[in-house]
This record gives structure tokens, C-alpha cells and sequence, in this order.
């Protein structure tokens, strides 16, 4: 409804004055893509093999999530991250949070194969001290008894045995904090196509801005960092106000741009069943989109900036097509969108993504549907429960 009366509004508005708007949108595109995106060129993976590697907590929350922990926990306990006698550095720790489902039998199970996995449980009526996935989390950092720590999710599975190896290397080369890259599976579908777009798009924006001294988020489902640093976000002002976002307000609250590292090696990411379900994804995006209410001022004002110019650009480009002149708006229009497109490609490449870059102009025009659709939850509302 917002998209429709932005563009009744901008339909009552000379033309001229139109077109000089349209091309400043498509000049602030461009600096966006010069100035941010293009680092994602410069990004470089930690391949190294680790001569001392230090011990890992590996930490996973679940509120009924017995069917995946079943399938994704043994791959995580599986990880090559050994001493040279085969014996496990790292622990693995499942925080069962009130589940209702037969998440506690399939942990149990579990441990009879890999004993070494601790579990905590939950009580539905606990007194919480954190809220939704947050305290879950902290319970399981209390018993961590490694200072360097690894957070997925139960729905996630590593996708090589070097995933544990990889995520940690930064920290044993004084970085603080590591982000990770969250893969879906791909299937058909245009929902399919649009999350698996809409995730690498959220990679290549935090990444770049990361590069460029302005890191403002992670994913939940591939992180590490020290306890130290997950201690300090715990007293931060924002990080309460929400059931989950532990991911973006951990970096917001403790990242700089001196002791954050992107992971972009291809056996370091994880790997999610998306939702093929359009309700119980817009729920699972709301409550993502909660958190960035909660970044830093500079933070947001980019982020602002970038989406406004995206939605005006194309929004004035559909406009202009009919009352302006259309050779100029579309010459403006396919060079923004070759340096975009030229981008995405190498970014495509870069995370192992294929079959959504032929797909580009239809999904960048939807996420512009996206925000407004979203802006609820961007700018004001809160979603109260973690699952």
C-alpha cells in the first residue's frame, strides 16, 4: 500500500524535476556500489592449517527442533578439529529451551554415539533473566569452558569437516569476532530464488561495510567469537529489548573495524533448509528485521540512504518509462544496473551460489516490495517471540 501511494504521489510531480530525482537516485546507486560493494573484491580467505589449535565451544540453541537436530548434530560432532592423536578440541553444547517436541529423546539418543555432546534443558517456567533465544544462549556460554566460541543453529549443518577449523582461525589470529556465511538449499521456486538472493545481498552488505570500517551485523547460524567479546555484548543497552538478534547486536555492541573478519571459504559455510512456506517465512523475517531499529546511528542513516535510493530509483524508472524520456532513463538504468549485475556475479561466484543471477532485475525489483513490505518491523515494531 505504501509502494502504491509513493507512487500516486511522485505521479503528480513535473517531469523534469522527476528525472533530476531519478538520476540522483541512480548517482547514489552507483557510489553505493563504488564505495561499499566493491570491496567485496578485496575480501581473502584464512585457508591456513592451524599448527596450535586452540580449544572451541561450539554452542547451539533449539526449541523444538528434534527432527533437526537428528539430521545436522551429528555432522557438527563430526568436525576435523583434532590433536595429532585424534582426540576432539571442542565441545558441543545444546541448550533445549522448553521444547514441547521429543527434542530431549533425540538429544539423548545423540549422546549415546557421541558422549562428549552436553546438553542443558530448560524448564518452561525458569526464570529468565535475558529474553527468547538470548537467554538460551547465555546459558550455554556460562558452562563454555573454551574462550573461543562457535554459534549455529539447529536447523544448520556444516557443510565440510574444516567448517569448526576455518571459523575459529581468525580468532588465533587476533581478530575478536568472525562472520560467517549461511547458505540455503536451492530448489525451484521464485520464494526459493528471492531468499537465497535476499541472503547473499545481506552478506555482501554487511561484508563490504565490515571492509569498510562500518561492521553492523552477522548471521546467527555461522559465528565465532571470543567469550570475552559475547560478555561484553550481554551489558549492552540494546541487547534485551528482543527474544533473538543476538547475531547483529553482538556486533553491534563489541565489533570494530580492527577485530572483526569475514569467513567467505567455501568449506566454512553452513547449510539451511529454507522456508518453502510463504507465511512462516514472512513471520522468520520479521523477526530478523526486529534488530536493525537497535544499530548504530551512522549505521542505519547508510542503510536508510541505500534502501530509499533503491526503491526511488525504481519506482521513478517504471514512472519516467511512460511521462519521460525513456532512452535516457534507460541508459541510466541498464549502466547502474551492469555494475550491480557485474558485482552480484563475482559475489555469486564467491558464496557458491548458482541459477539466481538470470533472475536479477525481477529479484532486485522485489526487494524493494521487500522493504515496504517489511518496513513495520524495520522501523518501529518488534517481533516478541523467538519461535
Amino acid at each position: 500500500m505504501a509502494t502504491i501511494d509513493l507512487f500516486m504521489f511522485l505521479c503528480c510531480v513535473d517531469v523534469p524535476f522527476l528525472e533530476l530525482l531519478f538520476l540522483l537516485g541512480i548517482t547514489i546507486q552507483i557510489g553505493y556500489a563504488l564505495s561499499f560493494f566493491g570491496r567485496i573484491f578485496s575480501l581473502n580467505s584464512f585457508r591456513g592449517e592451524l599448527n596450535d589449535k586452540p580449544p572451541v565451544s561450539v554452542i547451539v540453541c533449539a526449541k523444538n527442533e528434534a527432527e533437526n537436530l537428528r539430521q545436522n548434530l551429528p555432522v557438527i560432532l563430526s568436525q576435523r578439529y583434532t590433536n595429532d592423536a585424534g582426540k576432539p578440541l571442542y565441545e558441543v553444547i545444546v541448550v533445549n529451551d522448553a521444547s514441547t517436541d521429543h527434542t530431549a529423546l533425540v538429544l539423548l539418543s545423540v549422546q549415546k554415539d557421541y558422549p562428549g555432546l552436553k546438553v542443558i534443558n530448560i524448564a518452561a517456567e525458569e526464570e529468565r533473566i535475558f529474553k527468547g533465544k538470548k537467554f538460551a544462549l547465555s546459558k550455554g556460554v556460562e558452562i563454555a569452558e573454551s574462550q573461543f566460541l562457535v554459534m549455529t543453529d539447529a536447523d544448520c549443518k556444516p557443510v565440510s569437516e574444516k567448517w569448526l577449523q576455518l571459523m575459529v582461525a581468525p580468532l588465533t589470529e587476533g581478530k575478536e569476532i568472525a562472520a560467517g556465511y549461511g547458505k540455503f538449499v536451492a530448489h525451484e521456486g521464485l520464494l526459493n530464488s528471492f531468499i537465497r538472493w535476499e541472503t547473499m545481498h545481506t552478506f555482501l552488505q554487511y561484508t563490504t561495510y565490515a571492509l569498510n570500517g562500518f561492521p553492523y551485523m552477522a548471521v546467527g547460524r555461522n559465528i565465532a567469537c571470543r567469550k570475552a567479546i559475547f560478555e561484553k555484548a550481554l551489558t549492552s543497552e540494546a541487547w534485551n529489548k528482543l527474544p533473538s538478534g543476538d547475531d547483529d547486536l553482538l556486533v553491534n555492541a563489541a565489533a570494530t573495524k580492527d577485530n572483526i573478519a569475514i569467513v567467505v571459504d567455501k568449506d566454512s559455510f553452513t547449510l539451511s533448509m529454507p522456508k518453502a512456506d510463504f507465511p512462516e517465512w514472512v513471520s522468520q523475517k520479521q523477526r530478523h528485521l526486529s534488530t536493525g531499529k537497535y544499530y548504530r546511528p551512522a549505521i542505519k542513516a547508510l542503510l536508510s540512504v541505500y534502501a530509499s535510493s533503491h526503491a526511488l530509483i525504481w519506482l521513478l524508472f517504471i514512472l519516467l518509462l511512460i511521462v519521460g524520456d525513456t532512452q535516457m532513463v534507460l541508459l541510466a538504468m541498464a549502466f547502474r544496473c551492469f555494475i550491480y549485475w557485474f558485482i552480484w556475479l563475482y559475489t555469486a561466484k564467491k558464496v557458491g551460489e548458482k541459477g539466481i543471477l538470470p533472475l536479477f532485475p525481477i529479484l532486485d525489483f522485489t526487494w524493494m516490495v521487500y522493504n515496504f513490505g517489511f518496513s513495520p518491523y524495520i522501523l518501529w515494531k518488534n517481533k516478541k517471540q523467538w519461535k
